[in-house]
Parts: structure tokens; sequence; C-alpha cells
């Protein structure tokens, strides 16, 4: 009797302590982040890449927390990310830190996006269309996206492919054509969901989600990130 007493005392006390392992509590095995910009940046922060440092002055590089236009509605908020292509391979991009992930597990991360753009499939421009030539990528890796200086060119420390093909960290979710045949503000949709991008959190339990567009139009590209929802699990 005093065996089978102490051996459910063991399992009941083992049960305990796992119940009551702080990394249990600040670990997650899902998370979702929903930002719509209506109240602030929501911690997204960016940056702009693939140029060189003689054009540092021309590029005409705009981000900021603004209405969106008002052919879409301008009571709501959105990040407003600008630029003038003059290196023939400009990238925009967004980043935000997401933490309390568990560092020896690789997750799925698969986004949707809620984008104004103006610019119509069908339109052309040098070096391409500003609609069709323009290409909306998403990701996450363990590391920050940071801009870094090589040989008086301007890089970016992720992997995002190159204009119409993804990489290895940021994959390709179509270009910012608007889906209707004139320049007018239209809010269009683009997501991930049948290929999410795996991603292993660095020791710190920390990964960072990056959205960005990669540009083989020369001339300059507005748009407006409305909304960006990512589910990592």
């Amino acid at each position: 009797m005093k065996k089978w007493m102490w051996l459910g005392f063991t399992a009941l006390t083992v049960v305990s302590m796992t119940a009551c392992d702080p990394q249990q509590d600040t670990v997650d095995a899902e998370k979702k982040i929903v930002s719509d910009f209506e109240t602030s940046a929501d911690d997204w922060t960016g940056d702009f890449a693939e140029y060189s440092t003689a054009q540092d002055s021309i590029m005409e590089f705009k981000l900021e927390r603004t209405s969106l236009p008002a052919a879409i509605d301008a009571s709501r908020k959105a990040m407003k990310i600008e630029g003038m292509n003059r290196s023939d391979d400009m990238f925009m991009f967004l980043k935000r830190k997401v933490t309390g992930l568990d560092p020896n597990r690789t997750y799925k991360v698969t986004f949707e996006i809620d984008l104004g753009t103006d610019y119509p499939a069908n339109s052309v421009g040098i070096g391409g269309s500003p609609g069709s030539s323009v290409y909306l990528k998403a990701g996450a890796s363990p590391n920050e996206p940071v801009k870094k200086l090589v040989d008086d060119f301007y890089t970016v420390t992720i992997d995002k492919g190159q204009q119409a093909v993804g990489g290895k960290e940021v994959i390709l979710l179509g270009d910012v054509s608007n889906g209707v045949e004139d320049f007018v503000y239209k809010l269009v949709k683009r997501g991930n969901a049948e290929t999410p991008v795996s991603v292993k959190p660095n020791a710190n339990g920390e990964i960072w989600l990056c959205v960005g567009t990669d540009s083989g139009f020369e001339g300059k590209t507005t748009l407006y990130y409305d909304k960006i929802t990512a589910v990592i699990k």
C-alpha cells in the first residue's frame, strides 16, 4: 500500500512542477498580430534599400502614419510608404519584432495584407508597369532586417529574393496592381495562406516580421498599408 501511495505522490509532484514551469507560462504556441494603424504604428518601423550612396538625395523616401486616400476612406489611418526608384531595384519595407515564442520550435507564418494602391496591372512605365512590376513580399526571420552598406550600395540583411522571385525568408505575395483599369485608389488583399513561411526564433524567442515591395518600375511608388495580419503557429 505504501508503495502505491508513494508512486501517486510522485506523479502528482511531477504534474505540479510541470504546471508551475515558468517557461510553459511565457512561451506561446500561437500568436496573431493584427495591425490596423488606427491609433498608432503598432511597433512597425521601416526602411529602404537596394540603391547606391550616390542616390541618397534623389530617392524621395517617405514613411509615415497618415490617412488613407479619399477614394478609399480618409477617416481611416494607414502606414504610407513612398519612394522614387532611381536604382532600377528599390526595396521599401516595414518590420516588427514578435516576442514570447519557443526558440526550440519552428513556426509557420501566414499574412493577410490590405493594401491601398492606385496602379492598374496594364499600366506602362519606365522599366516596367507601376502595377504589375512592383512586387509585394512578406516573411519572417530570427534576425532583424537591417539596411547594410556594402561597397557604396545599400542592401538588406534578409533573404527576400529578387523582384518577381521570392527568397528563403521573404516570399512573393503578388504585385501591387489595383484590380481595375484606371488609376484610382483601391484596397486589395494579398496573402500566403497556402504557402506559409517557416521560421525558427532566435535564442530569446523572437522573430522579425517583414513586409515590403521589390520594384522593377523606375518611377515613384506610393502605397498605403491599411491592415497587416500575421498568424504565427
